[in-house]
Order: C-alpha cells, then sequence, then structure tokens
C-alpha cells in the first residue's frame, strides 16, 4: 500500500486533496500520514520514508505556496506525477460555547487568514491574527485554549471536537487551490489530451538571457502559463525562474524546447509532465514537428527534399 505524506496535522485542505488524487490515481488505498511543513513531506520521500508526498502549489487568490517552490528547487530532484485542484471555502471554528464577543485572537495559515481577511475585518474587527504552519495546527491551537478561533478546513472540525461559528466562508466565491502529488524521478506518466510540464531554470547574469529561454518556447508554440522568480539562497540578487507550459515532455515540441532551455540555461530542474486539473485546451500537436523531421531524414539520406 503506498505512503503518501501530506502537509498536516489531520484534517488539512492538503489532506483533502490527498485523498482526491488517490481517487483519481490509484485504487484509493493508501497509508496517509501528516508532516508538520511542505519540506518535511518532501524530505520523507527523498528519503525513501515515504514514496509520495501531496503538496499545495498555488492558490487563485493568493498566487504560489513560496514554500513548496523552495522545496522542490533545493535537494534531491523530485517530479510531480499529477495534480488536483480545490474550491476553497473555510469555517471558523471555536471551542464548544464560545461566542463571537470572546473571539480575541484567530489562527491560521497565512494563505488562509488571507482569503478570509474581509470576512473577519467585518465579523471579528477587533480579533488579533497569529499565523500557524497549517489549518489544522490552528484548530489543534484553538482545542489547546492558544487561540479563540481558527480559519480551517471544514473537515477539521469533527477532528479536533470544536464547533461551528460560521461556516463556507471565503472573501472570493470560485477560490481555488491546486496540489501536486509528487515522487522520486521515475517513468513520466503518458501524454495526455491536456498536459502541464514544470521546470525550474537559472538563466545566469547575462543581456537577453531571459528573453532567450521565453523565445525558445514561442517559436515551438508552445503556451507558457506561468513564470515566477524566487531568490537563490545564499547568492543575493540571483534568481530561479519557475516555468510552467501546456505540452507532455514526450512530444516532439515539448522536448526541443526543453532541450534548448538546456543549452541556454546556468541549469534547468525538470519538475514533472502530468495531466491538468483544469480546463487549459490541449497541449498542441507535434504534426509540423513530425513533418519537419521526416523532411530532414529525406535530405540526410539522398532523397528528393
Amino acid at each position: 500500500m503506498p505512503r503518501i505524506a501530506y502537509l498536516g496535522p489531520e484534517g488539512t485542505f492538503t489532506e483533502q486533496a490527498a485523498r482526491q488524487l488517490l481517487a483519481d490515481t490509484t485504487e484509493g488505498h493508501a497509508d496517509l500520514v501528516p508532516a508538520e511543513s511542505v519540506a518535511a513531506a518532501l524530505d520523507a520521500v527523498r528519503s525513501g520514508e515515504r514514496d509520495a508526498a501531496c503538496v499545495p502549489i498555488e492558490n487563485s487568490v493568493e498566487g504560489s505556496v513560496t514554500s513548496t517552490m523552495d522545496a522542490l528547487a533545493d535537494g534531491t530532484p523530485l517530479v510531480a506525477v499529477a495534480e488536483t485542484m480545490l474550491p476553497v471555502r473555510f469555517d471558523i471554528l471555536v471551542r464548544p460555547g464560545t461566542t463571537v464577543e470572546d473571539v480575541r485572537t484567530v489562527t491560521s495559515h497565512p494563505h488562509a487568514l488571507a482569503q478570509v481577511r474581509r470576512w473577519l475585518s467585518v465579523n471579528l474587527p477587533d480579533a488579533a491574527h497569529a499565523a500557524t504552519t497549517s489549518t489544522s495546527a490552528a484548530a489543534v491551537a484553538v482545542r489547546d485554549g492558544q487561540a479563540d478561533a481558527a480559519v480551517c478546513a471544514p473537515l477539521a472540525a469533527e477532528r479536533y471536537g470544536l464547533s461551528v461559528l460560521a461556516g463556507q466562508v471565503a472573501d472570493v466565491e470560485d477560490a481555488v487551490t491546486r496540489f501536486l502529488l509528487v515522487r522520486r524521478p521515475g517513468a513520466v506518466p503518458p501524454p495526455s489530451r491536456a498536459d502541464r510540464t514544470t521546470v525550474v531554470v537559472v538563466t545566469g547574469d547575462s543581456v537577453g538571457s531571459l528573453a532567450r529561454v521565453l523565445n525558445e518556447f514561442a517559436l515551438r508554440g508552445v503556451n507558457l502559463t506561468r513564470i515566477e522568480s524566487r531568490p537563490i539562497k545564499g547568492s543575493f540578487g540571483e534568481y530561479r525562474f519557475f516555468l510552467d507550459f501546456a505540452g507532455h515532455v514526450n512530444q516532439a515540441h515539448v522536448g526541443e524546447a526543453l532541450a534548448a532551455l538546456r543549452r541556454h540555461c546556468q541549469d534547468v530542474r525538470f519538475l514533472g509532465s502530468f495531466p491538468r486539473a483544469d480546463e487549459g485546451g490541449s497541449s498542441g500537436s507535434d504534426e509540423a514537428f513530425t513533418a519537419a523531421a521526416e523532411w530532414l531524414a529525406g535530405i540526410r539520406s539522398g532523397g528528393r527534399a
């Protein structure tokens, strides 16, 4: 039975995402084990203690989860093999008997607090905010009397014996979070109708270096869907670029783009090709590249062009 780490404790959105990914990619049976941080979950996979990890990568309101990006960029390489997206609605949890007037402190993961900031300002305007490592860690803090209210995933109420002060809270009605299932490098999932490939590149500090990288995608008709920079630790002023684009590494036009990146960049880390969880359109066609390869082969063999 697969052993899957996820950002814990129990009752987080990441646990819910892990269960959804298992239902989509396996028979649904696995040993789910919470980790205290994203880095700890990924390190458990690197060490072989766990077979895979489910981690958050991007939120439609607050953007990318930088702790996940940094943990994937450093250390022994890992690759994503699947993704899922969850609608995000929060419950405001309190100890039984607590009223709105009793709430002086509210705690949760920073991304969760940010996604209900407007609701909190209207309904709990005098409450102080405190950050935790996860939404479930916030539930534990409330249960143990360290805070009055927690912004949590709905399933945390039953897990931690808390009451719902307010349910289905979200400043943005259609907010979603994207999660990755990450493993040690191995066989890449086969191409599907619509795939996503993600890489991390270090371009180097030269004029036009990033422009050359972007041009390699444009020349081959590869749709770049996300680009984001993160500082390289210990190297002030130097950055990595995280790139997401439509397509699969087994497709000719995507493979050519990746090979070109490897020629131009100081470093390229492949983070996986996998089916997209959203309706982002197709991965593009290899027809033009196949025809061009056949044409070139004909010339090289002495045939007619």
